[in-house]
C-alpha cells in the first residue's frame, strides 16, 4: 500500500478570481471599534460568547480606521459627530462597507430635531440597514450575513474606482 492509494483522488478545484477574493473578504472583515449610543451595547453583546462574531472572522475590532474595512454606525448620529464619522469613513481602506444599526442611525428614530442627523446615509453611503430600537444581536448577525451575500456578488472591477458614491449601482439593503 503506497502513499498514492491513501491520498485518494483529490481532483482539481476551479473558481473565479472574484469568488476567491470575495470569499476572503467575507471571512476576514475587521470592524471599526466605534459606537454612538445604546445600539453599541447590543453590538458589544453580539461580540460575546453567546453570539460569537469570531466564527465570521470578525473577532478583531480595530481601533484605527486605516486597519478596518467595516463601519457599524450604531446609535444616533448628531450634527456635531457627523464630520468625525465622515473623516473615519474617509480614512478607511477600500473596499469598505457600512452597516447602519438601529432606527436612530437609519432615520433619526424618535429624535426628530435639528441636532440629530436623520439617517447616516446623509453623511456616508450605507450598504445594509438593520432596523430596531435597539436591534437585538440576532438582527445584527442577520445584517452581517446579508452584507456577506452582497459582497459575494461584487466584482473586483467595481472597486477599481475608489468613489463608492458613484460606483454603487444597486440600492442599500434593508434588513
Amino acid at each position: 500500500m503506497g502513499v498514492s492509494s491513501k491520498l485518494g483522488n483529490l481532483g482539481v478545484v476551479t473558481t473565479t478570481l472574484d469568488a476567491a477574493v470575495n470569499w476572503g473578504r467575507t471571512g476576514a472583515m475587521w470592524p471599526l471599534l466605534f459606537g454612538l449610543a445604546c445600539c453599541a451595547i447590543e453590538y458589544m453583546g453580539t461580540q460575546s460568547s453567546s453570539y460569537d462574531l469570531s466564527r465570521f472572522g470578525m473577532e478583531l475590532n480595530r481601533a484605527s480606521p486605516r486597519q478596518a474595512d467595516l463601519l457599524i454606525v450604531s446609535g444616533r448620529l448628531t450634527r456635531k459627530m457627523a464630520p468625525v464619522v465622515r473623516q473615519l469613513y474617509d480614512q478607511m481602506a477600500s473596499p469598505k462597507w457600512v452597516i447602519s444599526m438601529g432606527d436612530c442611525a437609519s432615520c433619526g428614530g424618535v429624535y426628530n430635531n435639528y441636532a440629530v442627523v436623520q439617517g447616516c446615509d446623509e453623511i456616508i453611503p450605507v450598504d445594509v440597514y438593520v432596523a430596531g430600537c435597539p436591534p437585538r444581536p440576532e438582527q445584527l448577525l442577520h445584517g452581517i450575513l446579508t452584507l456577506h451575500e452582497k459582497i459575494k456578488g461584487e466584482s473586483i472591477r467595481t472597486w477599481a474606482d475608489d468613489d463608492k458614491w458613484n460606483n454603487k449601482s444597486e440600492m442599500a439593503i434593508h434588513v
